[in-house]
């Protein structure tokens, strides 16, 4: 199935820890899940401008044995249900939880996700956004060929701001998705 360029929708697709809820290391108790500031009222403006919101997470806590798929889903179904209370609505959420070495579909920076993605809603990539605080998360968007890949300073993302290399291309480094979200308003 062919789409033409007016049917094709905008998305943003979004690293979960650091970016959505405070980065815990291997998280995986729901009372451990804390939103952070602002991200409800910076989706909710996204929303309103039209981009579909997608999660794209790499959980190698499961593929290390850490914790399960389940955890993980309780997790995913806790997080839904909070932004559903604040009128967010995630159109998906991705999941890789295989650890770094295991064979993986999906493991960012793959951009595997995002074309699945691309796929399953009818996602114009070059119009889309991929947000996170990894080097990883910027990959994957590069990759997908997405318009841009934004780099929040929250989580693990100040530190990844210094490292950043020219081969990435222009990364959009912002403190939070809050100026992440406005960045993209104001394209």
């Amino acid at each position: 199935m062919t789409l033409d360029k007016e049917s094709l929708c905008r998305a943003v697709f979004l690293d979960r820890d650091g970016v959505l809820i405070e980065e815990k290391h291997y998280l995986h108790r729901v009372e451990d899940v804390r939103v952070l500031p602002g991200v409800p009222e910076a989706l909710k403006r996204l929303q309103k401008a039209g981009f579909l919101l997608i999660v794209i997470t790499n959980q190698s806590g499961v593929g290390r044995g850490y914790y399960t798929m389940n955890e993980v889903n309780q997790i995913h179904d806790h997080l839904l249900n909070e932004f559903k209370r604040e009128g967010v609505g995630i159109r998906r959420i991705y999941v890789a939880p295989e650890a770094p070495g295991q064979p993986s579909r999906g493991r960012k920076p793959s951009p595997q996700f995002l074309l699945d993605a691309r796929d399953e809603f009818g996602i114009e990539l070059a119009r889309s956004f991929m947000i996170g605080d990894k080097r990883s998360d910027l990959e994957c968007g590069v990759r997908a060929g997405v318009q841009d890949s934004i780099l929040v300073k929250t989580g693990y993302g100040a530190e990844t701001a210094g490292k950043l290399t020219p081969e990435l291309g222009n990364v959009l480094v912002v403190q939070d998705l809050t100026a992440g979200a406005e960045a993209i308003l104001s394209r």
